[in-house]
């Protein structure tokens, strides 16, 4: 198992904004602590240093699993998942109330892996939107 230095975590949760890097979540009133997530899996030569680390909520990072790819819903062509370490959000996604757009194809194939727009996270960020955490400040 290839674990993560408190110290790294702290400065990837820190660098975050404590939230998920894939849909901006926060993690305050979550009740699971977010994963750091290795954006190239260790089982593909992924080191964990900050520059390949994220932070994900549970549930992204679950699905997520060990890919780097996905295939844009549109295209049907392969593209690399949104990278947090390389890719602007705001280049890639754009909110409209409580759903998440896709402005291109590594965004469409995300928001699809991830199931970032499925009814229970619709849910929870109509709850943020009540609370002032959503959408988050860029």
């Amino acid at each position: 198992m290839n674990s993560v230095p408190r110290r790294l975590r702290r400065l990837v949760v820190t660098r975050a904004g404590e939230r998920c890097e894939y849909y901006r979540l926060a993690q305050v009133g979550q009740e699971a602590t977010f994963h750091i997530d290795h954006i190239l899996p260790v089982a593909d030569g992924g080191e964990s240093v900050a520059a390949n680390l994220a932070l994900a909520c549970v549930s992204c990072s679950l699905r997520k699993e060990a890919r780097r790819t996905v295939r844009d819903p549109d295209t049907r062509r392969y593209v690399t998942i949104f990278n947090p370490r390389t890719d602007r959000w705001s280049e890639h996604f754009r909110w409209e109330g409580t759903v998440m757009i896709g402005l291109t194809p590594n965004a469409r194939g995300t928001i699809e892996l991830l199931k970032l727009n499925r009814p229970r996270i619709l849910a929870i960020r109509q709850e943020e939107m009540a609370r002032g955490r959503h959408p988050p400040v860029e």
